[in-house]
């Protein structure tokens, strides 16, 4: 479904050529939860901007269901965006606005609001009775319900995460694990989940490419034995991790 040929980004930083990517050839299947592993720097973010066009590649090609982004208007590009769902680390809500107004802000946008999907969408992140409340009377892991929440109200085919555990503590990182892949599991929606955190990669993709100044070092298939259980509380992970 996203397939990137011999992709390139330079960039020109205080007069010195900067490589965020480098020759990158990768090919993610459509309804897969891929990750994209590597340390800070390694032109991840890079990557994923890519994907939604928010970034050019400076030489090769990506594709989006057969799509050459290259070759897209700024219209038609805004139109493939709608396609395509952002989870971000720090969650980018505006706390001037309720629960329900972050959710419903992609659907005003484009002139589509309809009250009905946000609650719907709002039921599916359970977080039924948060509606009216703002974003700094809610938890961390809430907020990234938000986010995420957000992110669904448009039907994206692709869910793009940039780090979207890694601002959360141990119970929500889990939880916000656990809703990506009922995500995945309820919607077929194909997922590409960028971060430095191993057990995160581990516990939810199926694949992974391990990213290292700009190259793509191997594209790692991740067994199902290898995937840690899921557990229902975080009680239960200690006594597991623990007994």
């Amino acid at each position: 479904m996203i397939t990137f040929n011999q992709v390139s980004k330079s960039y020109t930083h205080n007069g010195a050529t900067v490589t965020a990517l480098d020759h990158v050839d990768l090919q993610i299947q459509e309804h897969e939860l891929f990750g994209v592993i590597g340390e800070s720097g390694s032109g991840k973010s890079t990557l994923l901007r890519m994907i939604n066009t928010l970034e050019q590649p400076s030489s090769g090609s990506i594709k989006v269901a057969g799509i050459d982004l290259m070759t897209l208007s700024e219209s038609q590009k805004r139109q493939s965006r709608k396609q395509i769902g952002m989870i971000f680390q720090q969650f980018n809500l505006l706390y001037n606005q309720t629960v329900n107004e972050n959710i419903g802000l992609p659907l005003r946008l484009n002139k589509e609001y309809d009250r009905q999907k946000v609650q719907e969408v709002l039921d599916f992140v359970r977080l039924t009775d948060k509606g009216e409340q703002y974003p700094r009377q809610l938890s961390g892991g809430e907020k990234q319900r938000v986010g995420i929440a957000r992110a669904l109200i448009t039907q994206p085919k692709i869910l793009l995460c940039d780090e979207p555990t890694s601002a959360l503590d141990g119970q929500n990182a889990y939880d916000i694990l656990t809703l990506l892949r009922r995500i995945n599991q309820t919607f077929g929606t194909t997922m590409v989940i960028v971060s430095h955190e191993l057990n995160l990669i581990k516990q939810l993709c199926n694949r992974t490419a391990v990213l290292e100044k700009g190259k793509v070092l191997e594209t790692l298939t991740i067994q199902q034995g290898q995937q840690q259980p899921q557990f229902s509380t975080y009680y239960e992970r200690i006594r597991e991790s623990l007994g």
